[in-house]
């Protein structure tokens, strides 16, 4: 599998220009449902999240023109991190009576009197990051390879069956199934490795 060339166009600054529908696809493509999980996971309901990561997206349009990169102050993930913590917090600061439910009084100050565990945001974003770019990666890279080359990665990579079992399963050799596994996982990690910002 080529690599890809170390002097490529990166993502981020194709989206300087606002007109490059692609560049803009793929960011979306990747980033939206990585806004979009976090938010979740931080308790919004589907339309607040959905309604956010639009905000967040905003804001990286509205912004990107002036983010230099400079890995010495941080990366683009810890900058868009730092728009969806601030999205995340302006929405939470807005007056309750905007998104009061229609409960009970009591009901609703019990629940709001309830503290929840705080797990580490910065951590949990990194999870999501590397979930929502695998996850993405995987639907590009499926329709490229044959079924039985996808299952014997899949069943062997993620669901983490031994070789022979998935090679007998599927009517190859182990050092077949292997070869399939090493395949798709290059493919997978070239396909990352183009989305991502030089870190």
């Amino acid at each position: 599998m080529p690599q890809a060339p170390p002097t490529r166009l990166s993502l981020l600054l194709r989206l300087r220009d606002l007109q490059d529908r692609p560049a803009w696809a793929q960011f979306v493509e990747v980033y939206a449902p990585l806004l979009y999980g976090y938010l979740r996971k931080r308790g919004l309901q589907d339309a607040d999240a959905a309604d956010l990561t639009q905000a967040c997206l905003r804001q990286v349009a509205a912004r990107v023109g002036t983010f230099e990169y400079d890995p010495r102050r941080g990366t683009f993930r810890g900058w868009l991190f730092t728009i969806v913590r601030n999205q995340l917090r302006d929405f939470r600061d807005r007056p309750r009576r905007l998104y009061q439910g229609s409960g009970a009084p009591g009901l609703q100050r019990l629940l709001e009197a309830q503290a929840a565990p705080e797990p580490d945001e910065a951590d949990e974003w990194e999870r999501e990051y590397r979930r929502g770019l695998l996850a993405w990666a995987a639907e590009q890279v499926r329709p490229q390879v044959q079924e039985a080359t996808w299952q014997a990665f899949w069943q062997t990579a993620v669901e983490g069956r031994p070789g022979k079992e998935v090679a007998c399963g599927l009517g190859l050799t182990a050092a077949a199934v292997y070869l399939a596994r090493g395949r798709v996982m290059a493919r997978l990690r070239a396909l990352i490795r183009e989305v991502q910002e030089d870190e």
